[in-house]
């Protein structure tokens, strides 16, 4: 078996595990914001908080080993645009409101039978293709060669080792800070400690990250046919997946396709196991307006913060990039919005 055909085998088999895991546990940085700012129920968020630490300990120790270049993923850049990062974390953020989740969540809905995320996944998937290479294509790339920088070191590792620290020790050091304040803010919580299913899902899904890094960064190492270095990302898979249903003639079958087809199935093949499925609908047009308008935003402001809540906020993290930090820090603020304060998202009724 050629080793683009295993990478692409991988990427189904993680995305059925993501997709079972989304749907037992509920995984979902908007629904562990919503619980932990309006709710009052912080175990979600803890969730995702041990998810991260777990990514960046095994994506790191990866690293550190030699084992995967995290250097030639789309994250660790010496010249990106903050304004842009930071603007599209805003705009996918509050997006991810509007349409109550992100492009994940709507897979793993979708599976469930939720028809309100069919239209969220459409609507994503061509306002991303449109940003990424279509008529809102030469306005973002206007804007970031106009706002674009270069820095010396583009991530806290590399910040660490400008003030004399040995690369493994600034890597260590970084990744362990981060970790462990990660891990006891997770288990500080009594009500997170008292639930294994969200304690086993922030573990699954930390490895997933890293388990992909390790496909496509060691498995699909090949050097007469190498597949790009990526990990769990959705916005510019799930556009691709889209066009590869529509055209798939001529296009080439990748990591991030399969791994959206997992998503889904994984989903679907569990909620049918565990009578959770059923078709749901919009309550009105007002409802199916204000989500496809979410869709459209966590479409475009997904492409330009280079990722989604997980793209970013899990596979870009994981790699201690300080361009993650920035477009997460935008994701965070503009679903802060969307809960709170003066442009909060109102509720409305679901059937």
């Amino acid at each position: 078996m050629e080793s683009t055909q295993f990478v692409i085998l991988a990427g189904l088999a993680i995305g059925l595990v993501y997709g079972a895991v989304g749907l037992l546990s509920g995984f979902c940085l908007m629904s562990s914001m919503r619980g932990f700012l309006a709710e009052g129920d912080g175990r979600l968020v803890r969730t995702y908080a041990l998810a991260i630490a777990v990514a960046i300990a095994a994506s790191q120790f990866l690293a550190g080993s030699g084992t995967v270049d995290l250097g030639k993923s789309i994250y660790l850049q010496a010249t990106f645009s903050v304004p842009v990062l930071f603007l599209g974390g805003l705009l996918f953020g509050y997006g991810m409101v509007l349409s109550n989740g992100c492009g994940s969540r709507a897979l793993v809905l979708l599976g469930r039978g939720n028809l309100r995320s069919f239209v969220v996944v459409i609507v994503l998937a061509i306002a991303a293709q449109m940003t990424l290479k279509g008529l809102i294509a030469p306005a973002r790339i206007a804007l970031v060669q106009a706002s674009q920088t270069t820095v010396s070191a583009s991530s806290l590792p590399s910040v660490l080792a400008t003030l004399g620290l040995t690369e493994g020790l600034s890597r260590s050091l970084a990744a362990a800070t981060i970790v462990v304040a990660l891990i006891l803010f997770a288990f500080a919580h009594p009500a997170f400690r008292r639930s294994p299913g969200q304690i086993a899902a922030g573990i699954v899904v930390g490895l997933l990250v890293a388990g992909s890094w390790y496909v496509t960064g060691y498995l699909g190492a090949d050097d007469f046919n190498p597949v790009p270095v990526t990990s769990l990302t959705f916005i510019a898979p799930i556009a691709d997946a889209l066009q590869y249903a529509m055209l798939s003639t001529g296009l080439t079958l990748n990591f991030g396709i399969a791994t959206v087809a997992g998503v889904f199935a994984g989903s679907l093949v569990t909620a049918l196991a565990t009578r959770r499925f059923k078709l749901e609908g919009y309550s009105s047009p007002r409802h199916m307006l204000r989500s496809g308008t979410g869709a459209a935003l966590m479409g475009i402001g997904g492409v330009m913060a280079f990722g989604c809540s997980i793209g970013q906020g899990l596979t870009g993290v994981s790699t201690l990039a300080l361009g993650s930090l920035i477009a997460v820090a935008g994701i965070l603020l503009g679903t802060a919005a969307g809960l709170r304060g003066s442009l909060r998202v109102q509720p409305l009724a679901v059937a």
